[in-house]
């Protein structure tokens, strides 16, 4: 009997091994496409945060001098290098901004994505606000826009923030988001690039 146990060789039969491919290969097809969208999820945080900084900047600002500005660099904001989203607080550059081929532009009101890192000029996507300065200060309100590609397609992610607080401001060119509203301070995203 010991001879015979010894002499079996086991081993995996064809079809046993075909059963597990097939459920490796239906586990991938479940959990890839949901990792690529939590990973694109992840890359809007650089709008949100970005966004919560000019208008943090922009209230300091208004508490000095009584006035917004449409411009990054008197309110001091200048994101990391390596920007995957455009920003602007200047109705002249609402969309994505062409950056140099060795980095990023910055100008008054407009700040480009980094061009050296993100070659891919996103081209459609909505317009949240309309960007920069509205009203006569010290009566005023700005509104502050990004613009970017956090997956592999032509549609650019589109967030907007406002100072406005006394209600709701409606974010325009909505497509693939929860609420087309959004609160002072709060950042808005109008065109989801996840989802859309």
């Amino acid at each position: 009997m010991l001879n015979r146990l010894l002499k079996k060789k086991g081993g995996f039969t064809l079809i046993e091994l075909m059963i597990v491919v097939a459920i490796i290969g239906i586990l991938a097809a479940i959990a890839i496409p949901n990792f690529i969208r939590f990973q694109a999820k992840s890359k809007q945080s650089e709008a949100k945060t970005n966004l919560k900084a000019i208008f943090t900047a922009q209230k300091a600002y208004f508490g000095e001098k009584d006035k917004y500005v449409s411009d990054f660099k008197v309110v001091g904001f200048d994101p990391e290098p390596g920007n995957r989203f455009s920003y602007s607080i200047n109705a002249a550059c609402n969309k994505a901004q062409d950056a140099s081929p060795t980095g990023r532009t910055y100008s008054a009101g407009c700040i480009g994505q980094d061009k050296a890192r993100f070659t891919e000029i996103p081209t459609v996507g909505g317009e949240p606000l309309a960007a920069g300065v509205e009203g006569t200060c010290p009566n005023c309100d700005f509104n502050a826009v990004a613009v970017g590609n956090v997956d592999n397609d032509k549609n650019a992610d589109t967030w907007g923030i406002t100072s406005i607080a006394t209600e709701a401001t409606t974010l325009q060119g909505t497509c693939g988001i929860d609420s087309a509203k959004v609160g002072g301070g709060e950042p808005g995203n109008a065109y989801n690039d996840v989802s859309c």
